[in-house]
């Protein structure tokens, strides 16, 4: 499928989906959420594909809505649609949360508004020391949208999320660090190598593990320590017979690498 914002590539196991708008720092527009979207199902239905690395091309990570739209009123973020269907980027947000396998965001450069809350909605955060962040929204009398709500008081806390969504304040790739944004800051030309050695290393491992250990760690505001010994055990009822254990088990045995096929 060919999109005109975005890009999709695969090397390996690897997939990479790049934000292709660097004329305008990869602000949103035209159908490029539901690109994002379709990239995204794309990732999913290639049984190869083991982890996905979003980032953005140029200077910027993704600067959220195209302000030039909104005034024209050409946006399609927030077009009327009846009250039970969700907006586009809405739909989006919750494909790449229901993506089973990991999701690594590469961030380049700026990543504002609904851009800051896209690399939120991924599981693992990579920022170059180029990153910015910043919840903008309240700067331009708008509302948080990409899940910002959701995310960022899970990573930060309700306190300071507030502060950063109310005062609009854009942080750096460190600040971020310090307060669990992103999971490592890199020098920006380290950025890609660090995100796809990351990316590679966990691409070799197990994939159903890997998959049900990404839901339960999703639910882990909500289940209390039964509920998730109770899933644990589950899990691994499931997998203990997989192709993939007994696999790993034997390579283990062998002192070798294991060469797991995702059963």
């Amino acid at each position: 499928m060919s999109w005109n914002h975005v890009l999709l590539e695969k090397k390996d196991n690897v997939a990479t989906l790049t934000l292709n708008r660097p004329e305008k720092y990869n602000a949103f527009a035209g159908r490029m959420r539901e690109e994002i979207r379709e990239a995204v199902e794309e990732f999913c239905s290639d049984g190869d594909a083991r982890v996905l690395v979003i980032t953005g091309a140029g200077k910027a990570f993704c600067s959220g809505g195209d302000v030039d739209e909104f005034v024209s009123g050409e946006t399609q973020a927030l077009s009327d649609v009846v009250s039970n269907v969700r907006h586009t980027m809405c739909r989006t947000v919750l494909a790449i949360n229901a993506v089973e396998k990991p999701v690594i965001a590469a961030v380049n450069g700026v990543a504002a508004g609904g851009g800051c809350n896209l690399a939120l909605s991924c599981d693992i955060r990579i920022a170059s020391d180029r990153a910015r962040f910043g919840q903008v929204f309240t700067r331009i009398g708008a509302h948080p949208d990409w899940g910002g709500i959701y995310f960022l008081p899970r990573l930060v806390g309700y306190a300071k999320a507030a502060e950063l969504i109310w005062s609009a304040e854009i942080i750096d790739a460190q600040e971020a660090l310090r307060l669990g944004m992103v999971s490592r800051v890199v020098p920006h030309e380290e950025l890609m190598d660090a995100t796809y050695a990351l990316a590679g290393r966990i691409a070799k491992n197990a994939p159903l593990p890997i998959a049900f250990s990404k839901r339960g760690l999703q639910n882990f505001f909500r289940w209390d320590l039964e509920a998730a010994l109770d899933y644990e055990a589950y899990v691994l009822e499931v997998i203990r017979n997989s192709e993939d254990m007994m696999e790993g088990f034997k390579a283990f045995l062998e002192k070798r690498e294991p060469h797991f096929k995702g059963c």
